[in-house]
């Protein structure tokens, strides 16, 4: 299996780009990520279809046997992913580091980070 990613969101996260959010962490799953953290520390509104795009990309990466984190700071985001109870299938941490200390057990370091199309190696 692949090293730790993180995938940081955008600040706001609703029906306009809710697709190209979807295709990203699927992309990253797909390549093997073990784990997946997903930075939503910038995130601060989430409707329904972004916290069904993260409950799609849990699925996969529970089905691909990789683990996926959240970081989320804003109410407003916990209630939405609360909703469909991904809060209780997914860990929810308060920091990035929180998130990446979480697995440095189980993983080498990250690997590479995803900011809307533009890829950071270690």
């Amino acid at each position: 299996m692949g090293r730790q990613a993180v995938v940081a969101l955008p600040e706001h996260i609703d029906v306009s780009n809710v697709g190209k959010i979807r295709e990203e962490l699927l992309w990253v799953i797909n390549r093997g990520a073990a784990p997946l953290v997903v930075d939503m520390t910038a995130t601060l509104s989430c409707d329904q279809s972004g916290a069904e795009a993260v409950m799609r990309a849990y699925q996969r990466a529970h089905a691909n046997g990789t683990q996926l984190r959240l970081v989320v700071t804003a109410q407003t985001v916990q209630r939405a992913l609360g909703i469909n109870g991904l809060d209780r299938l997914v860990p929810v941490h308060p920091s990035l580091e929180a998130a990446t200390v979480a697995g440095t057990e189980a993983a080498a370091g990250a690997a590479f980070t995803r900011r809307w199309g533009l890829c950071f190696s270690d």
